[in-house]
């Protein structure tokens, strides 16, 4: 995924989640705001300590970035995505099978115009 679509600054993370605009589900919680200063969506990606090493945090990480990259996903939004320890066992059809379902419920994903 290219950095353009990263929010990497905690200052914007932290404006995220003062929206309070959340949606959550069974392992995961997506917090999510409108930003019209840029062309496209952006999200960050967090994980506990708790739910393992780093090597496991950064599976997870990976799966979930692909996972959203697949995605068809509104513009000028901005999200933040964290990762519940109860996630560690999924595969990667249930961790973007989750997200579709999550960014679904959160009117995030746009809708076809058939």
């Amino acid at each position: 995924m290219k950095k353009q679509y990263r929010v990497k600054k905690n200052d914007e993370i932290v404006e995220i989640l003062k929206e309070r605009k959340i949606t959550a589900g069974t392992d995961f919680v997506i917090y999510h705001k409108e930003n019209r200063e840029e062309e496209h969506y952006r999200y960050a990606v967090s994980v506990p300590k708790k739910y393992g090493n780093a090597v496991e945090r950064n599976l997870i990480k990976r799966r979930v970035r692909s996972a959203v990259r697949n995605l068809k996903i509104k513009n000028h939004l901005d999200f933040f995505i964290i990762i519940k320890i109860t996630a560690k066992n999924l595969t990667y059809e249930d961790i973007s099978a989750e997200i579709n379902s999550i960014l679904k419920r959160a009117k995030i994903l746009e809708v076809p115009n058939d």
